[in-house]
């Protein structure tokens, strides 16, 4: 019975010490000094005798770069970067205005000031336009209306959905130039 090799536990994160698979890495030292390449064995007993460790911090090189640094406070610091980067992004929403076809002037003027705000925003508007009864019949109306939403925010949005009908309801996706 043959036992299968023991293979190294799953990396989260840099490869570091006995986990470095290249037999000659390329080291810079605490203080950012380049040493040149040497073998794995060598730099790491280089790091244990300043007390860091050594950390693999460009595996894709020829050879790869190795750092002596201390590995927690590495991964800590790149947590932490990658929270505030997660912060900062900014997630596109799709905000939706109502309309019906014989909206009055003073109503189309309250929408569309909402859409100039959510384009502002940096959001997506999804306008749709809602038929009743016989004003289904009366698709040019719809097609109209939307039209004159283009038009009023041509500034600020382009128009990423062309109006569409879906079932009783006219649809045009605008979002932010």
């Amino acid at each position: 019975m043959t036992r299968r090799p023991l293979a190294p536990p799953p990396m989260n994160g840099p490869r570091f010490n006995e986990f470095i698979q290249s037999p000659k890495v390329r080291v810079i030292d605490q203080d950012g000094e380049n040493l040149g390449v040497m073998y794995t064995r060598e730099a790491m007993e280089q790091a244990q005798s300043v007390g860091l460790d050594l950390v693999e911090v460009s595996p894709n090189a020829d050879p790869p770069v190795a750092k002596f640094l201390d590995v927690g406070k590495f991964k800590y610091e790149a947590q932490k970067k990658a929270n505030i980067a997660r912060k900062s992004q900014k997630t596109q929403e799709v905000k939706e205005i109502k309309m019906r076809p014989n909206i009055d002037d003073h109503d189309y003027d309250v929408k569309m000031r909402s859409i100039h705000k959510f384009i502002g925003e940096g959001d997506k508007v999804k306008v749709t336009l809602r038929f009743r009864g016989r004003e289904l019949s009366h698709g040019q109306l719809g097609m109209a209306l939307l039209k004159r939403v283009q038009d009023d925010t041509v500034e600020d949005a382009k128009v990423e959905s062309y109006p569409r009908m879906e079932g009783r309801q006219m649809l045009m996706v605008l979002s932010p130039k």
